[in-house]
């Protein structure tokens, strides 16, 4: 069973920081690129930042110049540092990671539980 276990949401003020961990499962053998979706009250989720194996990244307009994704191969964890925190950045925020689990196998696609985020005015 291949999981995806979030952590380090939680309640914090407008203009404030949070850092949210994904970690993966170990004994894989590759972890492609890894995201952050979120998914705010009463919307569809959302791509909110991706980070590839080669650690280019991108990410959508409305978080570029406050949130920072990066990653941790060893780890097999993805981060996502979240600065100057909008009341609209509240949502679930979910990871999600294109996992190889042998040498044989293609990469298929999991996602965490998610964590809540939520940015009071």
């Amino acid at each position: 069973q291949v999981q995806l276990v979030e952590s380090g949401g939680g309640l914090v003020q407008a203009g404030g920081s949070l850092r949210l961990s994904c970690v993966g499962p170990g004994n894989i053998f590759s972890i492609n690129a890894m995201r952050w979706y979120r998914q705010p009250p009463g919307k569809q989720r959302e791509l909110v930042a991706a980070i590839t194996s080669g650690d280019s990244t991108n990410y959508a307009e409305s978080v570029k110049g406050r949130f920072t994704i990066s990653r941790d191969n060893a780890k097999n964890t993805v981060y996502l540092q979240m600065n100057s925190l909008k009341p609209e950045d509240t949502g679930v925020y979910y990871c999600n990671a294109d996992i190889r689990r042998t040498l044989w196998t293609s990469a298929l696609t999991y996602w965490g539980q998610g964590t809540q985020v939520t940015v009071s005015s």
